[in-house]
């Protein structure tokens, strides 16, 4: 009987199964690690003009910002963001460690390598409910940035890592600012408070958000960044001529908001597991710093840094006029139109809710906190 020696595999595929060894860890870790110095892999946006990044301007629409004076403390000018400089998803973003701005979802160019940190897919003058944003003309609903989300971002998310969806999702952070739009201009504006009392409406729109932050749970989102509504009463929009109503309605429309998503968000994270949030008070810290402004070098806590055309003038009363005239000191102001914060404010409440150890700010965690989970 003749015996024959095993042949010795060649150093070419020695060298190829330890390549294969050596990478496989790498192409799982990709999946669910940020990069190094950052705090989460990215985030996706969904709302309204508070944290639009310039998804308006690639579609026909009222509601756009990308002409000066805005963007005039941003680095590459008008960006369609609705304020002068950052908004708070680019400061929150500064404070996360993100190499780059989350880019607008209907930017043609938001693809490939560039979605690995995030898209966002806010709308300016959106809201909850699909009919508030038609006073615009044209905005993507809340509803329908949650199907771009499903239908066009994650796809081609899972094509760039490599992995599923349900794999990387939970290493990012899912931002929703929305709401405001919805008693503005909608129940007051629309005159739906002729259809269903403030306590009906609010908890129209809480039950309808709740199904939106499910269904993003249910495509993998686990940590959610939500903000409240604004202290609508203060914006300089209603104190001149206009049709949206009081500032009495609209700071008590937005108080009962307010304490209502609390409540929806914490019976959330008691009926999914894994769901965790933090909520964003920009109610309390936007009335604290209009109440005590000196106290972080703001003077003007009325007033638009821009200027802005009343309704009754023939404006709308909230966007600055296409190439007017802003304040010298643009820090010094809260509001840079008739209704959106200046960087300055965006920066008080991004580093508040990222830092601020008191609930009153943030609650139940911080957004520190909740992208270390």
């Amino acid at each position: 009987m003749q015996y024959h020696s095993l042949k010795q595999p060649s150093k070419q595929v020695v060298l190829l199964y330890l390549s294969l060894f050596v990478c496989l860890p790498l192409s799982i870790s990709i999946c669910n690690f940020a990069e190094d110095g950052a705090a989460t892999r990215g985030m996706f946006v969904f709302g309204s003009s508070l944290v639009d990044n310039g998804n308006n301007n690639f579609f026909e629409s009222r509601a756009k910002a990308d002409y000066l004076p805005y963007g005039i403390d941003f680095p590459n000018g008008p960006s369609g963001r609705f304020t002068n400089g950052k908004n708070v998803v680019d400061l929150l973003g500064d404070q996360l460690k993100l190499p780059s701005f989350i880019p607008p979802s209907k930017d043609p160019s938001t693809k490939g390598s560039k979605i690995v940190h995030g898209v966002n897919h806010a709308s300016g003058s959106s809201g909850i409910l699909d009919d508030t944003g038609s006073v615009a003309g044209n905005v993507i609903n809340l509803s329908q940035q949650i199907r771009d989300f499903e239908e066009e971002t994650l796809p081609e998310l899972e094509a760039e890592l490599g992995c599923k969806s349900s794999e990387s999702l939970p290493s990012y952070l899912f931002v929703v600012g929305v709401g405001g739009n919805d008693y503005m201009f909608n129940y007051f504006a629309r005159r739906s408070y002729l259809q269903f009392g403030l306590e009906a409406f609010t908890r129209r729109l809480i039950a309808s958000l709740a199904q939106k932050l499910q269904k993003l749970y249910s495509l993998g989102g686990r940590k959610f960044v939500v903000m409240s509504i604004n202290p609508l009463g203060y914006s300089p929009v209603l104190h001149r001529p206009n049709f949206i109503g009081s500032p009495q309605a609209l700071s008590q429309a937005a108080q009962m908001y307010n304490v209502q998503l609390k409540i929806q968000l914490d019976a959330l994270k008691r009926s999914m597991p894994d769901f965790n949030f933090a909520l964003v008070n920009t109610y309390n810290i936007m009335t604290n710093i209009i109440q005590n402004p000196a106290s972080t070098g703001f003077e003007d806590t009325s007033n638009p840094c821009c200027k802005v055309t009343s309704q009754i003038q023939g404006g709308n009363g909230v966007l600055c006029d296409r190439g007017g005239k802003t304040s010298s000191n643009r820090t010094r102001n809260v509001f840079f139109d008739g209704l959106h914060p200046t960087e300055a404010l965006n920066f008080q409440i991004a580093s508040k809710a990222y830092a601020s150890t008191l609930e009153f700010d943030v609650y139940p965690i911080n957004v520190r906190q909740l992208a270390q989970l």
